[in-house]
């Protein structure tokens, strides 16, 4: 089953044409990870799958629920009481974690299932507290943001969005604020949810593990979608670009 859908995406800051012309899909226990060099549209095009930028340009659609589609050459989105019902089928985790630095662990994770999904109190409890487990995080479940190091707070805000329960969940880089040390422990988590067929698309710079944990990979530059397919595929294509993007990162190592 597709998941997530979006195609001729095109998106503008000012003059700046950032996403040219993008399609793609996400089909139901994908992984997915979209890489590329800075300033190739990745996070952007995160942004607007997850309705968090608007699109010049595209349709979205998540379970063939239509978020937007083009009329007259622009996108066209549903209306917000729509738009907030697709917006349950995803989560997102950031680079920066974005926790609520006056919540603890426990209600940082079971604020939203509560609140905005209204679900009964004691199963959200319940899954926030096998969530915490599988994170190992149980003996963090009254700190605060500060508390806790840089890997630990990544994976309480993947614990956050999978509280919600939802059909895909994002990544936009969960590793670019954490020094190495920290980074192989939510690698670690991102994998484990891999293995259970957790549909994910992920934004990275960690090649290898890029390489080691998706179906599918999208090498973006300047705009463009410039290889799509699997990790064999991308990595060892003959394309110019894609040799020297990973060239470069060779050296910065």
């Amino acid at each position: 089953m597709v998941y997530l859908k979006m195609e001729n995406v095109s998106k503008k800051f000012d003059d700046l044409e950032v996403l040219k012309d993008i399609s793609f899909q996400v089909n139901e226990g994908e992984v997915v990870s979209i890489i590329g060099p800075s300033g190739s549209g990745k996070s952007t095009l995160l942004r607007c799958a997850t309705l968090l930028e608007m699109m010049d340009c595209g349709s979205l659609s998540y379970l063939g629920e239509d978020a937007a589609i083009i009329i007259d050459g622009k996108a066209v989105y549903a209306k917000k009481k729509e738009l907030n019902k697709i917006k349950e089928n995803f989560g997102l985790v950031f680079q920066n974690f974005n926790l609520f630095p006056h919540f603890t662990v426990l209600k940082n994770i079971t604020d939203a299932p509560l609140n905005v999904q209204k679900r009964p109190k004691a199963e959200v409890m319940k899954e926030a507290e096998e969530l915490l487990e599988k994170m190992g995080l149980s003996d963090k479940r009254d700190y605060y943001p500060h508390q806790l190091s840089g890997g630990q707070q990544q994976r309480v805000a993947i614990a956050r969005a999978l509280a919600m329960n939802p059909k895909v969940l994002f990544f936009d880089e969960p590793t670019s604020a954490l020094d190495p040390e920290l980074t192989g422990e939510v690698l670690k988590v991102i994998k484990s949810l891999a293995e259970t067929k957790m549909t994910m698309v992920i934004v990275t710079h960690e090649m290898e593990f890029a390489r080691n944990i998706s179906d599918r990979i999208i090498f973006m530059d300047k705009g463009y979608i410039e290889l799509e397919g699997s990790a064999e595929e991308v990595f060892e294509a003959k394309h110019e670009r894609m040799q020297e993007f990973l060239g470069k990162l060779t050296k910065n190592v």
